[in-house]
Parts: C-alpha cells; structure tokens; sequence
C-alpha cells in the first residue's frame, strides 16, 4: 500500500477513478522539505492554521496570528513559531506534549494561494527564538516531514484590513484581553491577569462579552 495514502482514501479514489492521478499528484507536488519556492511564502504570512489530535482521537483545528514572519524556516526540515498568551487551555500546546504529529495550513487570500506542511512539533521553553517574537511564552519546533501545495481555486480572494491590536508589537504594550474581564472567570484567573477587569472598566457578563465579539471588539 502506497504509504502515503490511507486504505480507505484509495478506495476513495477507485470509485472516483482518481488512483492514478492521486499517484501522479503525490509524485510531482509532495516535498520532504522546506523547498526556495515555498520558503518566502511560508515567511510571508502572518497567519496559519495549525491542527493537532488531542488524548481521545480529535482534531484540533486552530487559528494562530501574529505579525508578518510568524513562522521562521530555521533549515529546510525545521519551521518554527511563537506561542501567545491565549485563554490558558492550551489545547494545541497540550496535544502536541501527548502526540507530536502536527498539519500546518498556509493561505494567501489576497492572491489565493496555499500550502500544507506535515510533521512532528516538540514544545521549547527556553528557546533562543523567544526574542525575535516580543511577547511570546514559547517557541514550537516543527521537524518536516511533508510539504505541498493545494490548488486555490476555492479560495475566496479577501483583502486584509488591519493587524489585530492584540498581536504584541515591540516597544508597545499589547492591550489586555476582554474576555479575562467576565465575571465567572475572576476567582479562577492566574494573580497576574486579576488587575485586568478593573483596568477595563469593571466586569461583564458572557453575554456581554459575546455582544462585544459580535460587534468586533471582543
């Protein structure tokens, strides 16, 4: 059996009458490393989406932001990004601590491209990439094991507006989350994130967090 095709997608392909050219398309677009077309690319974005697979089996599919050369091509078999403060659940950090194996999701929407990057990420605390991102709490390492690209010819051409305030900026402090201002979270918020609400202008309730996300200013 082919290794990169599961027994359930070729059977996929045979009632579809694709076998053959899912073989060709493997052959001519699926790279073991970090190729000079993909590499500018990659380092272009300030966006992916990262999937993991937690304790039970499920994907966890996630949007991770920040500013242009978000993620680093280090070699042509490492990538590596930053870990922000985020809601302190740590479902995609948590995940690849249990299972290392990652799928990375690169998109252009002005000009629709993207690429698909596979491989085992492993979590750094101490990292010496922690000061090339001002405001990060950990590097993750990818080791590549697969890179390709997608046709884009379902993606839907966007135009990007504006950096998000929150994506921390060297020199500027990055304003606090709003949602660390709900009243049901205070008695379980970290002692560093308890000063937040009444910097804010006081609590609010989930709903009213969810009317501010609604309104595009959660």
């Amino acid at each position: 059996m082919n290794a990169f095709y599961s027994l359930e997608q070729q059977q996929l392909q045979d009632l579809h009458d694709t076998r053959k050219l899912a073989e060709r398309l493997q052959q001519i677009i699926v790279e073991n490393k970090i190729s000079e077309q993909h590499q500018p690319f990659i380092e272009s974005r300030d966006f992916f989406f990262l999937t993991t697979i937690d304790h039970r089996g499920y994907p966890t599919c996630s949007y991770k932001g920040g500013n242009p050369g978000l993620v680093k091509v280090i070699d042509t078999q490492t990538l590596a990004f930053p870990s922000y403060d985020g809601n302190g659940m740590f479902l995609s950090l948590g995940n690849i601590q249990g299972n290392a194996k990652i799928g990375m999701l690169f998109i252009d929407f002005e000009n629709p491209h993207r690429v698909r990057v596979h491989g085992d990420a492993s979590i750094e605390i101490d990292d010496e990439l922690l000061s090339d991102y001002p405001g990060a709490e950990m590097i993750v390492r990818v080791k590549v094991s697969e890179v390709f690209i997608n046709c884009p010819r379902y993606i839907h051409p966007m135009n990007k507006l504006k950096t998000s305030i929150y994506v921390p900026q060297e020199g500027i402090e990055t304003p606090a989350a709003q949602w660390k201002r709900i009243d049901a979270v205070q008695d379980v918020l970290p002692a560093c994130d308890l000063h937040i609400a009444a910097s804010l202008g006081g609590v609010i309730t989930p709903e009213e967090y969810g009317a501010m996300v609604i309104d595009g200013k959660g």
